[in-house]
């Protein structure tokens, strides 16, 4: 069985054990495209495009009022599958599942983006925002949108910056540190275990107060030598990657991955793995109680 296919079963059944464990009534994709008044589509990027064609396009007509949302389908295709929803809009919070109920849990909220392609019923907007009200998202905020916007900065800002970015500049640091000679677990606390401290204070007052926080001999390090490690190259190499988002290219590579078994991208989760500034922070990690690395 490929992995994709192996990743996809294993979550499938562990969501549908919780599910009835919950005392939900589980169906398939089809079943519950045919009855219900609203779909959310939940499942994997990969996949949605393929449950939207098999199960969700065949419902009945006046069924078809569908919240999805769009991540790796290239916006043509988005707005393809729009016009044959009938009502297509959306809810997104920003932040990954367990965050969100972890904040609408504790009485706070994720800030979302709503946006709506089609809108046969003229309510699509307020059907969206409902949705954001119903997760805690209009406690922090709500931004409208479009579903090509969010799709192409989503993406853009999670491999330039948000994961891809920010990794690379850790291993790079960490990396320059330990081939000079300086211990893994001091470059491991400079590089990574720091930056948590660092990302909170923007968190909280945007780089103003991460600024004002740190001493004058890190503020002036920031303003001289970011630049040097962020140049004009680098800028062009993030124009560069938004292109391939906008025109479908990172789309159309990562479907082909997908589908191809996911053999590069578990190479790629192996050899990070095995990396030695993930084995000293396994162990630096457990000297920190408090650390919870399920969270």
């Amino acid at each position: 069985m490929p992995a994709s296919t192996c990743a996809s079963a294993c979550t499938r059944f562990r969501v549908q054990g919780r599910g009835r464990g919950a005392g939900l009534r589980v169906v398939t994709a089809a079943e519950a495209a045919a009855e219900a008044d609203l779909i959310m589509v939940l499942a994997p990027d990969p996949v949605q495009g393929e449950i939207y064609e098999q199960h969700i396009a065949p419902a009945p007509e006046g069924r078809r009022r569908v919240v999805l949302r769009p991540r790796v389908q290239h916006p043509v295709r988005l707005r393809q599958a729009a016009g044959r929803c009938g009502t297509s809009a959306w809810s997104r919070p920003r932040g990954p599942g367990h965050l969100v109920r972890r904040q609408y849990e504790e009485g706070r909220g994720v800030p979302c983006l709503v946006a709506v392609e089609q809108d046969a019923t003229g309510t699509a907007f307020e059907l969206a925002l409902s949705y954001a009200k119903g997760i805690g998202g209009t406690r922090a905020g709500v931004i409208r949108t479009t579903f090509t916007e969010e799709t192409e900065t989503d993406l853009f800002g999670e491999q330039a910056v948000l994961a891809g970015g920010v990794t690379a500049l850790v291993k790079a640091g960490f990396e320059t540190l330990t081939e000079a000679g300086y211990q893994p677990e001091i470059a491991y606390f400079e590089c990574l275990h720091e930056l948590k401290l660092i990302v909170d204070l923007m968190y909280e007052g945007g780089l103003g107060k991460m600024r004002w926080s740190i001493s004058e001999t890190a503020e002036w390090g920031d303003y001289v030598t970011g630049p040097r490690i962020i140049t004009d190259a680098t800028r062009a190499e993030m124009r560069k990657v938004l292109a391939e988002i906008q025109d479908g290219t990172f789309a159309r590579e990562w479907m082909a991955e997908y589908h191809g078994g996911l053999k590069r991208y578990q190479e790629y989760k192996k050899q990070d793995s095995e990396l030695l500034l993930e084995t000293t922070g396994s162990e630096l990690r457990k000297l920190m109680s408090w650390v919870d690395e399920e969270a």
